[in-house]
């Protein structure tokens, strides 16, 4: 099998059956067409399987070596795989020369590998020295177009921030989990006695520290020093790689809530200089990838429910801090597998392929 050039680099795209590849595969048939072979190669249990892509069928290969033949110089490989897979199987693509797209965890404290969300620091996908470019976590994605144009403006020098992250960021077995729990709940009088939807729900909580449905959880990822959550950490430090501020204080909670697709944050920004909130809100407005949804008089904020299908970050609740004219506060919601994950890494691809356009 060898990459057919003729009309554009190859893509590869490892895990194209999980949960983020379902997504992706859409996002190539909607976005122009800079791609020549695109292979979709997942573990050896999904291959052989026939999935549609840009319009015509494509048998799913199994991970091996013989699956990027023909791979090399301008071709890219897009990684939707657990960290441990990334990690072995990067190297083996930029060896043949082309560039990984790494949307796990794998890579994403490196320093030789550039943390890249393209509405915000689209110029690091050049520099990198491994060979391969990651994409961040999905809580980071979620917020850092508003984030980043703000800074742009005032200059950030303190962050707070709360997730309400949906259930489908644990992937398949996440948004399984939360069905099966909300099946066993509906019609019932649940969630008004200690422990009952604990009982009805049972030991079997799938991906989550506890039962989802009629609850929330505050606790995301392992147990770090402090008390702080590896996911909640992993915010803290991708947002200081993504706006080169290493020293950013940075403080974040992360809430588990029985919503199936379409994370949503509280925000509080601080910054250097002082901030007009009718100005901030024409710098969202015109913010790449931003939406501004903002008028509470009219019932019109963001929600998860109307993220959830779509591209951009929607940011409303805009409003300047009581206690501090440095500060703002706001409320963002987007698609955490589209935005999050798979949009991401079609975006930071898209200008790998243009370096050679």
């Amino acid at each position: 099998m060898t990459a057919d050039r003729s009309s554009g680099p190859a893509l590869a795209v490892v895990g194209a059956t999980g949960a983020v590849g379902s997504v992706l595969l859409p996002i190539l048939s909607q976005r122009a067409d800079v791609w020549g072979d695109i292979r979709l190669i997942a573990s050896a249990r999904s291959a052989g399987r026939v999935l549609a892509v840009r319009g015509e069928e494509a048998e799913v290969l199994a991970l091996t070596e013989d699956a990027f033949e023909g791979f090399g110089q301008g071709d890219v490989v897009i990684f939707l795989t657990p960290p441990e897979i990334s990690a072995q199987w990067a190297p083996v693509v930029t060896t043949r020369g082309a560039v990984a797209v790494d949307q796990s965890a794998a890579f994403r404290e490196d320093p030789e590998v550039p943390l890249v969300v393209p509405e915000v620091n689209a110029h690091a996908v050049r520099i990198r020295p491994r060979g391969i470019v990651a994409g961040p976590d999905c809580v980071t994605a979620a917020m850092i177009a508003a984030v980043g144009a703000l800074h742009a403006e005032y200059a950030l020098a303190d962050l707070g921030v709360s997730s309400y992250q949906a259930a489908s960021a644990a992937g398949r077995a996440g948004s399984e989990a939360l069905r099966r729990q909300l099946s066993l709940v509906a019609g019932t009088d649940l969630g008004e006695k200690p422990g009952d939807v604990r009982r009805a729900v049972g030991e079997d909580t799938g991906p989550f520290a506890g039962p989802l449905a009629l609850n929330v959880l505050p606790w995301s990822g392992e147990l770090r020093e402090g008390g702080w959550s590896s996911h909640e950490l992993a915010v803290r430090a991708e947002t200081r790689r993504i706006l080169e501020l290493p020293d950013l204080p940075v403080a974040v909670t992360c809430v588990q809530v029985p919503v199936l697709a379409g994370h949503s944050l509280t925000v509080r920004a601080r910054f250097e200089n002082r901030v007009d909130a009718a100005h901030a809100r024409e710098i969202l407005e015109g913010a790449p990838g931003v939406v501004l949804v903002d008028d509470p008089a009219a019932g019109e904020f963001p929600t998860p429910a109307d993220a959830a299908g779509t591209d951009p970050a929607w940011v409303g609740r805009v409003r300047a801090s009581l206690d501090d004219d440095h500060a703002l506060e706001f409320f963002v919601c987007a698609d955490n597998l589209r935005k999050g994950a798979a949009l991401n890494a079609t975006q930071i691809s898209e200008l790998i392929a243009g370096e050679s356009a």
